[in-house]
């Protein structure tokens, strides 16, 4: 798999909840399997709330499986930039957002309508395997 991806909260939890379409379940195993990468702000979100906390225990050794890209001094200014122009996007957002942009990831998310106006971010629904620029 060539081109990269940086997993959204929603995915993670539409994985474990058995919410994803079957073809998209399978692009996101795949992609998963070849580099399982999300931003630390995905981290803090899907460990802090998931609908079943039954499933915590085996959600936490899942995310132990990723590389977490962090807040670093690039993706913070990248994530300044967003807020200031997007100001409806919450903070969380902004910060996955900054992080595929600067690590120059494709987004894999179900949220599309609140990153769809982000420039320079692509994203892909994983529940229509659209990819929008």
């Amino acid at each position: 798999m060539g081109q990269k991806y940086l997993i959204d909260t929603n995915v993670i939890s539409h994985l474990f909840s058995d919410k994803l379409p079957a073809n998209g379940k399978e692009f996101v195993k795949k992609v998963i399997n070849a580099d399982f990468i999300i931003s630390v702000a995905v981290e803090i979100e899907v460990l802090t709330y998931h609908d079943d906390p039954d499933k915590m225990p085996v959600i936490e050794e899942f995310i132990k499986l990723a590389v977490i890209l962090p807040l670093d001094k690039e993706v913070t200014k990248k994530a300044i930039e967003i807020r200031r122009k997007y100001r409806k996007l919450k903070l969380g957002d902004a910060i996955i957002a900054a992080t595929a942009i600067v690590h120059q990831l494709i987004l894999i998310t179900n949220n599309t309508r609140d990153f769809i106006n982000v420039k320079g971010l692509k994203i892909i629904d994983p529940h229509t395997l659209e990819i929008r620029p």
